[in-house]
């Protein structure tokens, strides 16, 4: 199944046409069919002439309701830019085609409508026109059809065109990690709460949990529908309906995710790839802007990194600080805008950023290395900067199929970038370092051993979760860690101590000549304590 969104100014024929493309009126509410003008996401469905079935999400196209416009958009195959024949290029065509850039959407197809109002002559002029404002954007090589929803006239090929275009459309690949971006929550007699959206990085099925972020409610599958057809199991790339059972749905809010239990971490602050459109004005550090993804819109303030301002027509690195948590991976879209304009948008590149010095060359190259490196490379960034994780871990964050990053794992241990510690790759308790990070962790932990022995020169060594504490890491890392270096014979464990290989008690000989005399007191007096002597504490739980 693939997706397709549209986008157009408002009265352009956005919902004739996709009436006319598969018999279903997408204006669900009575003011739209009140006002005849779309004001919220419709839906639509259909199969082409070579048996593909379509998702169609109908976004309204007046700039007062740009918001949910931007809702409908953000996980679609293929967009239908549509221009009316009798008004040509209006403002949000304009803006619609810049959102659709800042998406990265692949695939388009611009759609001249209502051609039985025209002359020929005016349908050739607003072609032209419309060359012209594609040049340069993600439509420029796209096919432009000329169609009348009212009389028919060019709908067949229409539908043939489409059908072309997603011939050579990737699927969607089942990462293993279904998210599904809600853009409805809604009751229903008899069946209770309900969520609609598009599904994307994994499949779903009933009686499987769901965790709804960034609330963190969770609820169970209790049926599945794509296009009102029941289903038991659905994979990535559709529209679907997901009635759950354990959550009101008022509790549920549009652009909420839905996804599989513990992975996913809602993100406070991300660091971005942001490209400014040419046609708007330079956005300055620290301005607050509208932020869009997904189908959520929150507000964020703008951290320039590499810049004071981010100038139109050009990429920069920015550090969002949101107004409340998403639940976004790496290399998501966004859109972003200000004073009522779409200004921008990008890449996000990571999820859980600390905050980071501004104009400082090693934080502008970890950022090109995560969004543009090789996978290796990337993979290597993220423990280098995020800390050792298992290989699960590392594929949520890295957002690749988990059978992909065990591959390039083993890659990556023969070059020496990356160490392993445990033997099982499939074990979750088996943590993966850049080969600097656990260089780190070794010359960290034998210096606070060494520093120990030098204070106290007579005990054998520190006790494991002193050492813990002073490392600053979790049980288990420590507990793999510790084990991975006594295998490597960086350091020795004996009762509960931890020490440096070939690490030796010494005593001094007045120190000697001490214990000795305490020693001949205790074979002296027999079973009665020698009460009158006394005895250095450190050298005594020494002798012990």
């Amino acid at each position: 199944m693939y997706v397709i969104g549209t986008a157009g100014h408002v009265d352009h024929g956005k919902s004739t046409l996709v009436q006319a493309l598969t018999g279903i009126d997408p204006d669900r509410l009575k003011a739209e069919k009140e006002r005849g003008m779309t004001i919220d996401l419709g839906f639509a469905w259909t199969t082409t002439p070579n048996g593909r079935e379509i998702s169609i999400i109908d976004v309204p196209g007046h700039e007062n309701f740009i918001k949910n416009m931007l809702a409908g958009v953000g996980n679609i195959d293929l967009a239908l830019l549509v221009v009316a024949a009798d008004d040509s290029i209006m403002p949000q065509t304009m803006e619609h085609l810049s959102i659709l850039d800042m998406m990265q959407v692949k695939n388009g197809l611009t759609v001249i409508s209502k051609k039985d109002l025209v002359e020929e002559e005016i349908l050739e002029l607003v072609e032209s026109e419309v060359k012209d404002l594609i040049k340069g954007t993600m439509m420029e090589h796209s096919p432009i059809a000329h169609v009348s929803s009212v009389t028919g006239d060019g709908m067949d090929r229409l539908l043939q065109t489409i059908d072309q275009l997603l011939q050579d459309t990737d699927t969607r690949q089942d990462f293993g990690r279904p998210r599904l971006s809600i853009d409805r929550a809604f009751t229903l007699t008899g069946f209770g709460t309900v969520i609609t959206g598009t599904l994307i990085d994994g499949s779903i099925e009933i009686g499987m949990d769901l965790e709804i972020l960034p609330s963190g409610k969770t609820a169970r599958i209790r049926g599945i529908q794509t296009h009102k057809r029941k289903v038991d199991k659905v994979g990535p790339g559709r529209r679907v309906a997901v009635n759950l059972a354990g959550i009101e749905h008022e509790s549920i809010s549009r652009g909420e995710v839905a996804t599989t239990p513990g992975w996913l971490k809602p993100s406070i602050a991300l660091d971005v790839n942001l490209q400014i459109l040419e046609d708007s004005w330079p956005l300055k550090h620290n301005n607050t802007v509208s932020f869009y993804t997904g189908s959520k819109e929150t507000t964020a303030r703008v951290r320039m990194l590499d810049a004071n301002e981010a100038q139109p027509g050009h990429h920069t690195w920015a550090q969002m600080k949101l107004q409340e948590r998403i639940a976004l991976v790496r290399g998501d879209k966004f859109v972003i805008r200000h004073m009522n304009r779409t200004v921008g948008g990008g890449t996000i590149v990571d999820t859980h950023p600390v905050r980071h010095r501004r104009n400082h060359p090693p934080v502008i190259r970890k950022l090109e290395i995560m969004n543009r490196g090789n996978q290796q490379d990337i993979l290597v960034e993220l423990l280098e900067t995020s800390g050792p994780c298992n290989a699960t871990a590392l594929s949520d964050i890295a957002n690749s199929s988990l059978e992909q990053t065990k591959s390039l794992i083993e890659g990556l241990k023969e070059a020496n970038r990356i160490i392993q510690v445990g033997s099982d790759l499939s074990d979750t308790s088996v943590l993966l370092y850049s080969t600097s990070r656990w260089q780190a962790m070794i010359s960290k932990t034998q210096s606070i051993i060494g520093h120990y022995h030098e204070e106290n020169k007579l005990r054998k060594g520190i006790p494991k979760e002193e050492l813990r504490s002073k490392l600053g890491i979790s049980p288990r890392e420590f507990t793999t860690a510790l084990q991975r270096m006594q295998d490597d014979c960086l350091l020795a464990e004996e009762m509960n101590l931890v020490c440096l290989p070939g690490h030796q008690v010494c005593l001094s000989a007045s120190q000697r000549a001490t214990a000795d005399t305490y020693i001949r007191d205790l074979h002296r007096a027999g079973y009665s304590p020698p009460t009158d002597s006394h005895m250095d504490s450190e050298i005594l739980t020494m002798l012990v």
